[in-house]
């Protein structure tokens, strides 16, 4: 059996045009290995990539325009850049690059930035992309503060989001949102503590064993990471990333019924016929 999935596959899997997959093979987005008839032959690395290119679709960019913005951002970006480490969405009518903190429009290679008005005088603050202004000195429930907090100070927001579980061990939303921080944070082992503590406390729930099985991914122990994804679609059997990684992990391990049977159940759940 040829390994890997044809352009025909791609384009009823996702919903993308032939054009615009190839475009993005021609702009380097994308670099399919050829099969015995010299036909594009897709991995799951391509899939991953292409479902950005998705996104812009169904954001009801043209499709002009997303070829136009994605090669000029391949145009901008290092031979050796790592692209699955970049995030492709829509803002607006605009096709926005964030890495990290930073974000820039991939037509232009302009910055974005946020403004506002501030209340005291009514004087122009410039502020970073999703910066917030530090907020007061609260006396809000714990769980709030944390989400007050998250944006400028992540540390005192774990901090906040500790104290809500103290004051309340079934605290889920306490539970995901610091797990997620400590992850963002670098923070593995400490972020898959609190997830396992999390189930423990609250019972299986989809959200935080999605999160927990991607923690896992990165601390690559795959057999872990697939129960993890499959618990979640136990608890929320329409958590249609989880079958789009479990194909993935299924797939980098030869089970392709397994990864087909996933990936035709992320097809229904997001529409892609």
């Amino acid at each position: 059996m040829t390994e890997g999935y044809s352009l025909r596959d791609v384009v009823k899997l996702l919903g993308l045009s032939r054009s615009i997959v190839t475009g993005l093979i021609e702009a380097g987005f994308v670099t399919p290995a050829r099969g015995p008839r010299n036909e594009y032959r897709f991995g799951f690395q391509d899939l991953v990539l292409l479902r950005a290119a998705q996104g812009l679709v169904e954001a009801k960019i043209a499709s002009t325009r997303i070829l136009r913005a994605l090669r000029k951002l391949r145009a901008q970006l290092p031979e050796q850049m790592p692209l699955t480490g970049l995030r492709i969405e829509a803002v607006g009518d605009d096709v926005v690059v964030s890495e990290g903190s930073a974000q820039w429009r991939a037509e232009d290679g302009q910055y974005v930035f946020g403004f506002k008005v501030e209340n005291e005088g009514g004087q122009l603050a410039f502020l970073a992309p999703g910066e917030k202004k530090p907020p007061p000195a609260s006396n809000a429930p714990w769980f709030e503060q944390g989400l007050a907090l998250e944006a400028n100070d992540a540390e005192r927001a774990c901090d906040a989001y500790r104290h809500a579980i103290t004051a309340d061990g079934r605290n889920l939303g306490a539970y995901v949102n610091l797990g997620r921080l400590l992850h963002e944070l670098g923070r593995l082992k400490e972020a898959e503590a609190v997830y396992r503590d999390g189930r423990k406390s609250c019972g299986p729930d989809g959200t935080l064993l999605f999160n927990l099985a991607v923690v896992l991914e990165d601390l690559s122990r795959t057999r872990e990471a697939i129960e993890s994804y499959r618990a979640a679609l136990a608890s929320a059997p329409d958590l249609a990333d989880a079958h789009f990684n479990l194909a993935r992990l299924y797939e980098t391990q030869g089970r392709r019924q397994d990864a087909v049977r996933h990936l035709s159940a992320f097809r229904k759940l997001t529409g892609t016929q």
